[in-house]
Protein backbone atom coordinates (compact mmCIF):
# COMPACT_ATOMS: atom_id res chain seq x y z
CA UNK A 1 0.00 0.00 0.00
CA UNK A 2 1.25 3.48 -0.94
CA UNK A 3 0.17 6.47 1.14
CA UNK A 4 -0.07 9.53 -1.10
CA UNK A 5 -0.46 13.14 0.00
CA UNK A 6 -1.13 15.96 -2.44
CA UNK A 7 -3.04 13.68 -4.82
CA UNK A 8 -5.24 16.54 -6.03
CA UNK A 9 -2.28 18.71 -7.05
CA UNK A 10 -0.88 18.97 -10.58
CA UNK A 11 1.92 16.46 -10.01
CA UNK A 12 -0.15 14.38 -7.60
CA UNK A 13 -3.03 13.87 -10.02
CA UNK A 14 -0.62 12.72 -12.73
CA UNK A 15 1.14 10.32 -10.36
CA UNK A 16 -2.14 8.94 -8.99
CA UNK A 17 -3.30 8.18 -12.53
CA UNK A 18 -0.06 6.27 -13.20
CA UNK A 19 -0.20 4.32 -9.93
CA UNK A 20 -3.80 3.24 -10.54
CA UNK A 21 -3.07 2.29 -14.15
CA UNK A 22 -0.30 0.04 -12.84
CA UNK A 23 -2.71 -1.61 -10.41
CA UNK A 24 -1.01 -0.24 -7.30
CA UNK A 25 -3.13 0.02 -4.13
CA UNK A 26 -3.15 3.66 -3.08
CA UNK A 27 -4.37 5.37 0.08
CA UNK A 28 -4.88 9.11 -0.32
CA UNK A 29 -4.69 11.50 2.59
CA UNK A 30 -7.20 14.26 1.75
CA UNK A 31 -9.29 16.92 3.43
CA UNK A 32 -12.09 16.69 0.87
CA UNK A 33 -12.54 13.56 -1.30
CA UNK A 34 -14.24 15.64 -4.01
CA UNK A 35 -10.82 17.11 -4.83
CA UNK A 36 -9.88 13.75 -6.38
CA UNK A 37 -12.75 13.77 -8.86
CA UNK A 38 -13.74 10.35 -10.26
CA UNK A 39 -10.54 8.75 -8.92
CA UNK A 40 -11.88 8.94 -5.37
CA UNK A 41 -13.80 5.68 -5.84
CA UNK A 42 -10.61 3.85 -6.88
CA UNK A 43 -8.50 4.61 -3.82
CA UNK A 44 -8.53 4.15 -0.06
CA UNK A 45 -9.35 7.45 1.60
CA UNK A 46 -8.10 8.97 4.83
CA UNK A 47 -9.87 12.18 5.73
CA UNK A 48 -7.15 14.16 7.45
CA UNK A 49 -5.43 17.51 7.74
CA UNK A 50 -1.63 17.78 7.81
CA UNK A 51 -2.01 20.52 10.42
CA UNK A 52 -3.67 17.97 12.74
CA UNK A 53 -1.39 14.96 13.45
CA UNK A 54 -4.16 13.13 15.31
CA UNK A 55 -6.22 13.02 12.11
CA UNK A 56 -3.71 10.79 10.29
CA UNK A 57 -2.59 8.72 13.27
CA UNK A 58 -3.85 5.46 11.73
CA UNK A 59 -3.12 6.26 8.08
CA UNK A 60 0.11 4.21 8.07
CA UNK A 61 -1.51 0.82 8.70
CA UNK A 62 -0.34 -1.62 6.03
CA UNK A 63 1.67 1.07 4.22
CA UNK A 64 5.10 0.20 2.80
CA UNK A 65 5.81 3.54 1.12
CA UNK A 66 4.83 7.17 1.75
CA UNK A 67 4.81 9.62 -1.17
CA UNK A 68 4.57 13.12 0.27
CA UNK A 69 3.70 15.66 -2.43
CA UNK A 70 1.45 18.04 -0.49
CA UNK A 71 2.75 21.59 0.00
CA UNK A 72 1.42 25.04 0.81
CA UNK A 73 2.58 28.35 -0.66
CA UNK A 74 0.40 30.41 1.68
CA UNK A 75 -0.74 30.31 5.30
CA UNK A 76 -3.81 28.23 5.99
CA UNK A 77 -6.72 29.05 8.24
CA UNK A 78 -5.30 26.86 11.03
CA UNK A 79 -1.58 26.69 10.32
CA UNK A 80 1.31 28.65 8.84
CA UNK A 81 3.41 27.82 5.78
CA UNK A 82 6.13 26.62 8.13
CA UNK A 83 3.83 24.19 9.91
CA UNK A 84 2.11 22.93 6.76
CA UNK A 85 5.41 22.26 4.96
CA UNK A 86 8.11 21.75 7.57
CA UNK A 87 6.43 20.44 10.71
CA UNK A 88 3.88 18.33 8.81
CA UNK A 89 6.72 16.53 7.02
CA UNK A 90 8.43 15.80 10.34
CA UNK A 91 5.16 14.43 11.72
CA UNK A 92 4.66 12.17 8.68
CA UNK A 93 8.23 10.90 8.96
CA UNK A 94 7.81 10.07 12.63
CA UNK A 95 4.51 8.28 11.97
CA UNK A 96 6.11 6.34 9.11
CA UNK A 97 9.09 5.36 11.27
CA UNK A 98 6.79 4.21 14.07
CA UNK A 99 4.81 2.07 11.60
CA UNK A 100 7.98 0.52 10.09
CA UNK A 101 7.31 1.96 6.64
CA UNK A 102 10.27 1.18 4.39
CA UNK A 103 10.33 4.05 1.86
CA UNK A 104 9.58 7.77 1.95
CA UNK A 105 9.53 9.86 -1.24
CA UNK A 106 9.38 13.61 -0.77
CA UNK A 107 8.65 16.26 -3.39
CA UNK A 108 10.64 19.39 -2.60
CA UNK A 109 11.79 22.16 -4.95
CA UNK A 110 14.93 23.69 -6.35
CA UNK A 111 15.90 26.78 -4.39
CA UNK A 112 15.00 25.30 -1.01
CA UNK A 113 17.38 26.87 1.50
CA UNK A 114 17.27 27.94 5.16
CA UNK A 115 18.65 31.30 3.97
CA UNK A 116 16.13 31.94 1.18
CA UNK A 117 13.92 35.02 1.41
CA UNK A 118 10.60 33.26 0.61
CA UNK A 119 9.13 31.52 3.62
CA UNK A 120 8.04 28.68 1.35
CA UNK A 121 11.61 27.87 0.33
CA UNK A 122 12.82 28.05 3.95
CA UNK A 123 10.06 25.69 5.05
CA UNK A 124 10.93 23.25 2.27
CA UNK A 125 14.57 23.30 3.36
CA UNK A 126 13.53 22.34 6.90
CA UNK A 127 11.48 19.47 5.49
CA UNK A 128 14.39 18.30 3.31
CA UNK A 129 16.69 18.28 6.32
CA UNK A 130 14.23 16.14 8.28
CA UNK A 131 13.95 13.68 5.38
CA UNK A 132 17.75 13.46 5.05
CA UNK A 133 18.10 12.70 8.78
CA UNK A 134 15.37 10.04 8.81
CA UNK A 135 16.19 6.37 9.39
CA UNK A 136 13.94 5.44 6.45
CA UNK A 137 15.07 4.84 2.88
CA UNK A 138 14.36 8.25 1.36
CA UNK A 139 14.20 9.90 -2.04
CA UNK A 140 13.91 13.65 -2.56
CA UNK A 141 12.77 15.03 -5.91
CA UNK A 142 13.51 18.74 -6.30
CA UNK A 143 12.02 20.11 -9.53
CA UNK A 144 12.38 23.54 -11.04
CA UNK A 145 9.06 25.14 -12.01
CA UNK A 146 6.67 22.22 -12.59
CA UNK A 147 4.15 23.33 -15.21
CA UNK A 148 1.14 21.97 -17.06
CA UNK A 149 -1.78 23.58 -18.81
CA UNK A 150 -4.36 24.42 -16.16
CA UNK A 151 -1.92 24.62 -13.25
CA UNK A 152 -2.19 27.44 -10.76
CA UNK A 153 0.59 29.69 -12.12
CA UNK A 154 -0.36 29.36 -15.79
CA UNK A 155 -4.03 29.87 -14.94
CA UNK A 156 -3.17 33.08 -13.10
CA UNK A 157 -1.08 34.31 -16.06
CA UNK A 158 -3.87 33.42 -18.49
CA UNK A 159 -6.35 35.45 -16.47
CA UNK A 160 -3.95 38.40 -16.36
CA UNK A 161 -3.52 38.12 -20.12
CA UNK A 162 -7.17 39.07 -20.56
CA UNK A 163 -6.31 42.59 -19.38
CA UNK A 164 -5.51 45.29 -21.96
CA UNK A 165 -1.88 45.28 -20.75
CA UNK A 166 -0.04 42.24 -19.40
CA UNK A 167 1.51 42.84 -15.97
CA UNK A 168 4.88 41.18 -15.33
CA UNK A 169 4.99 40.36 -11.64
CA UNK A 170 8.24 40.85 -9.76
CA UNK A 171 11.51 40.67 -11.73
CA UNK A 172 10.99 39.35 -15.22
CA UNK A 173 14.67 38.35 -15.40
CA UNK A 174 14.21 35.51 -12.88
CA UNK A 175 15.00 32.22 -14.64
CA UNK A 176 13.54 28.73 -14.55
CA UNK A 177 14.08 25.38 -16.22
CA UNK A 178 10.38 24.45 -16.52
CA UNK A 179 9.57 20.75 -16.40
CA UNK A 180 6.21 19.27 -17.21
CA UNK A 181 4.30 18.03 -14.16
CA UNK A 182 3.74 14.64 -15.81
CA UNK A 183 7.52 14.27 -16.24
CA UNK A 184 7.91 14.86 -12.49
CA UNK A 185 5.25 12.21 -11.89
CA UNK A 186 7.10 9.80 -14.20
CA UNK A 187 10.32 10.46 -12.27
CA UNK A 188 8.54 9.71 -9.00
CA UNK A 189 7.16 6.46 -10.39
CA UNK A 190 10.61 5.39 -11.64
CA UNK A 191 12.12 6.23 -8.24
CA UNK A 192 9.50 4.07 -6.52
CA UNK A 193 10.15 1.16 -8.88
CA UNK A 194 13.93 1.20 -8.41
CA UNK A 195 16.58 1.65 -5.76
CA UNK A 196 16.74 5.42 -6.38
CA UNK A 197 17.68 6.98 -3.06
CA UNK A 198 19.08 10.43 -2.35
CA UNK A 199 18.25 13.78 -3.93
CA UNK A 200 17.39 14.34 -7.59
CA UNK A 201 17.12 17.77 -9.23
CA UNK A 202 14.51 17.73 -11.98
CA UNK A 203 14.77 20.35 -14.72
CA UNK A 204 13.51 20.79 -18.24
CA UNK A 205 15.75 21.16 -21.30
CA UNK A 206 15.44 24.96 -21.63
CA UNK A 207 16.15 27.92 -19.37
CA UNK A 208 13.57 30.69 -19.61
CA UNK A 209 12.93 33.95 -17.79
CA UNK A 210 9.61 34.89 -16.25
CA UNK A 211 9.19 37.41 -19.08
CA UNK A 212 9.90 34.73 -21.69
CA UNK A 213 7.43 32.38 -20.02
CA UNK A 214 4.78 35.10 -20.14
CA UNK A 215 5.55 35.88 -23.78
CA UNK A 216 5.33 32.19 -24.68
CA UNK A 217 1.95 31.87 -23.01
CA UNK A 218 0.65 34.96 -24.84
CA UNK A 219 1.91 33.53 -28.14
CA UNK A 220 0.31 30.14 -27.44
CA UNK A 221 -3.02 31.86 -26.76
CA UNK A 222 -2.65 34.20 -29.78
CA UNK A 223 -2.86 37.30 -27.59
CA UNK A 224 -0.83 40.43 -28.22
CA UNK A 225 -0.43 42.60 -25.15
CA UNK A 226 1.78 45.42 -24.02
CA UNK A 227 3.88 44.30 -21.06
CA UNK A 228 3.99 46.39 -17.88
CA UNK A 229 6.70 45.53 -15.35
CA UNK A 230 5.48 46.08 -11.81
CA UNK A 231 7.64 46.91 -8.79
CA UNK A 232 7.80 43.90 -6.43
CA UNK A 233 7.32 46.17 -3.41
CA UNK A 234 4.24 47.76 -4.98
CA UNK A 235 2.79 44.35 -5.82
CA UNK A 236 3.31 43.14 -2.25
CA UNK A 237 1.60 46.20 -0.76
CA UNK A 238 -1.34 45.88 -3.16
CA UNK A 239 -1.75 42.15 -2.50
CA UNK A 240 -1.49 42.60 1.26
CA UNK A 241 -4.35 45.12 1.10
CA UNK A 242 -6.36 42.86 -1.21
CA UNK A 243 -5.79 39.87 1.07
CA UNK A 244 -7.25 41.78 4.01
CA UNK A 245 -10.37 42.52 1.95
CA UNK A 246 -10.83 39.26 0.04
CA UNK A 247 -9.42 36.83 2.61
CA UNK A 248 -7.95 33.40 1.77
CA UNK A 249 -9.52 33.41 -1.70
CA UNK A 250 -7.14 36.09 -2.98
CA UNK A 251 -5.50 35.20 -6.32
CA UNK A 252 -1.96 35.64 -4.98
CA UNK A 253 -0.29 36.59 -1.69
CA UNK A 254 2.86 38.61 -0.91
CA UNK A 255 4.60 35.35 0.03
CA UNK A 256 3.82 33.93 -3.40
CA UNK A 257 5.19 37.04 -5.09
CA UNK A 258 8.43 36.50 -3.16
CA UNK A 259 8.69 33.12 -4.90
CA UNK A 260 8.61 34.82 -8.30
CA UNK A 261 11.85 36.61 -7.42
CA UNK A 262 13.93 33.44 -7.04
CA UNK A 263 15.54 31.60 -9.96
CA UNK A 264 15.06 27.83 -9.86
CA UNK A 265 18.01 26.34 -11.72
CA UNK A 266 19.91 23.06 -11.67
CA UNK A 267 23.55 22.98 -12.77
CA UNK A 268 22.97 19.46 -14.07
CA UNK A 269 20.07 20.38 -16.33
CA UNK A 270 18.10 17.28 -17.33
CA UNK A 271 20.76 14.82 -16.10
CA UNK A 272 18.95 13.64 -12.95
CA UNK A 273 15.63 13.23 -14.78
CA UNK A 274 17.41 11.14 -17.42
CA UNK A 275 19.08 9.06 -14.67
CA UNK A 276 15.55 8.14 -13.66
CA UNK A 277 14.66 7.25 -17.25
CA UNK A 278 12.69 10.42 -18.02
CA UNK A 279 13.37 12.71 -20.98
CA UNK A 280 11.57 15.99 -20.14
CA UNK A 281 9.27 17.58 -22.72
CA UNK A 282 10.46 20.72 -24.52
CA UNK A 283 9.22 23.91 -22.88
CA UNK A 284 6.74 24.88 -25.61
CA UNK A 285 5.09 21.46 -25.49
CA UNK A 286 5.04 21.37 -21.69
CA UNK A 287 3.40 24.81 -21.62
CA UNK A 288 0.37 23.62 -23.56
CA UNK A 289 -0.07 20.04 -22.29
CA UNK A 290 -2.30 19.14 -19.32
CA UNK A 291 -0.72 16.96 -16.64
CA UNK A 292 -3.67 14.58 -16.80
CA UNK A 293 -5.32 14.12 -20.22
CA UNK A 294 -9.05 14.95 -20.19
CA UNK A 295 -11.35 11.97 -19.96
CA UNK A 296 -13.87 10.99 -22.62
CA UNK A 297 -16.66 13.47 -23.17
Amino acid sequence: MILLTGASGTVGAALLQRLLAAGRPVRCLVRDPRELGPERVRVHLVLADLADPASFRHAMRGVHCVVHLAAATRDGARASIEELNGLATVRLLRAAEAASVSRFLFLSTLGASPHAKPRYLRSRALAEQAVAESELETTVLAPSLAIARGDRLLTMLERLSLLPAMPILARGSVRYQPIHAADVADAALRALDGPALGRYELAGPETVSLTALTNALLHARSRRRRKVHLSPSAVRVALAMLERVVGPGVAATPDEVDLLEVSLLSSGGTADAERLGVRPLPFAEALDTPAVPPGPG
